[in-house]
């Protein structure tokens, strides 16, 4: 969330900031203010007080030494009165702090001034295309050519769970494992150290990246544990680093993970939602960076280059798009999504995004550092998805038909042990 020290120095930059995502901070941005105003005004008194109460609790033995009896026990009336008055200011500052931090959560993170305007994804902007888009001519959809080759088993998935928990079989699932080995393999090569992490986390987790609470209706919530199905490794990695202290020497800390994903997606429906287009349950292989605010940028950087490696060695055609501020995730600063080319659905389909939240996720998670200052300072935090799978298999089932089969490409050929579905 927005350190209070941003909002109420910089107040008119941060309403004007969050204009860019479509969110009318005024109101709230004053609530903030007069709120944290009330808690230094009760902090300055019951500073006082407790002052006073010290002063006189020393004078109660001096002046009972003194035989000023009636003086003694006039201060220690005194100082029980103050002592109730101190837990009324107390309350005040607690409520006051309380409710700063409610509003807090519902304020979302500050766009980055490069951000694109605009409200939907027709305003993101493209600023990269790579490889070709292939023609074919009768080009089946993945769930046909799933179908054909007994790849993946979309009805025995509904048979026992629901829609959207595909059932992957043969050389389906073993492109599935392939694809996770080689996107670690990419990672590992690009000094990301593996983490295999719980796939289920508390709220404290949840909170500490920005899912509480502002996306719980999308979660799986396991009720009676009062735990929550992750919806991205980005969770619980993140969280490895909720209330600890670094040292800038670690820093960017690197980190990748394979983890099962669970999403409700809650009201999805329509052709852009069958097959592998958007599921329930799917894998994704996850990168996560903690950093230095001077270094944040150039770790983004970097990892959009990763991210556009994997593709591009999987030969298929992809594009980048800037999100535009209407567009852009509540905790992000800037995001970047990649799409592939899905030649028999003739349309482009995301397959990750790449953000950097600032010290935004950093200040929920009291994630810092401390550098040759010994001051400890929040970091900044980023994610990408490095990469999601279904999307991508999608993609490379229907832009790799040929009369012999599908062609698997040939940096995955070592990982899957064959160059054809047939």
């Amino acid at each position: 969330m927005l350190t209070l020290k941003v909002i109420t120095e910089n107040t008119d930059e941060v309403i004007r900031k969050l204009a860019k995502k479509h969110f009318d901070a005024k109101e709230v941005i004053a609530k903030v203010i007069e709120l944290d105003k009330t808690r230094r005004a009760s902090q300055s008194s019951l500073d006082n007080i407790l002052a006073e109460i010290n002063t006189l609790s020393k004078s109660v033995g001096q002046l009972m030494k003194e035989g000023k009896k009636e003086e003694a026990e006039n201060a220690k009336a005194k100082v029980a009165s103050l002592k109730d008055k101190s837990k009324d200011l107390q309350e005040t500052m607690e409520t006051s702090q309380k409710d700063i931090n409610a509003i807090l959560c519902t304020i979302p993170n500050m766009p980055y001034d490069d951000v694109p305007e605009g409200s939907t994804a027709e305003d993101n902007v493209v600023v990269k295309m790579g490889n070709e888009i292939p023609v074919l001519e009768n080009a089946l959809p993945h769930w046909e050519l799933a179908k054909k080759y007994d790849l993946i088993d979309f009805d025995l998935g509904v048979k026992i769970t629901g829609a959207g928990f595909p059932v992957y079989k043969g050389k389906g699932a073993r492109l599935q494992r392939a694809l996770i080995n080689f996107f670690l393999d990419e990672a590992r090569m690009a000094g990301y150290t593996e983490i295999m992490p719980p796939t289920v986390v508390n709220q404290a987790s949840g909170f500490g990246t920005g899912q509480l609470p502002d996306k719980e209706g999308q979660m799986y919530h396991c009720e009676v544990d009062d735990l929550y199905l992750i919806p991205t490794a980005e969770v619980p990695v993140t969280n490895i680093y909720r209330d600890v202290i670094l040292d800038e020497k670690d820093l960017p800390i690197k980190n990748c993970a394979y983890t099962q994903c669970f999403r409700r997606e809650a009201g999805s429906y329509g052709k852009d939602v069958r097959g592998l287009n958007r599921l329930h349950e799917f894998s994704k292989i996850e990168i996560v960076r903690i950093d230095t605010p001077e270094h944040s940028k150039e770790s983004h950087k970097e990892m959009l280059a990763h991210v556009e490696s994997l593709v591009s060695k999987l030969e298929l055609p992809y594009r980048i798009l800037h999100l535009c501020g209407g567009d852009m995730s509540f905790t992000a600063a800037t995001c970047y999504d990649f799409e592939v080319y899905s030649a028999a659905q003739g349309r482009w389909l995301e397959v990750s995004s790449v953000s950097n939240f600032d010290n935004y996720q950093a200040n929920r998670l009291k994630c810092r550092y401390k550098g040759a200052d010994k001051k400890a300072q929040l970091c900044h935090t980023l994610n990408g998805s490095a990469l999601a799978l279904p999307r991508i298999v999608a993609a490379l089932l229907e832009n790799n038909q040929t009369p012999k089969g599908i062609r698997i490409p040939k940096a995955l050929v070592p990982y899957t042990g064959f160059e054809y579905i047939d």
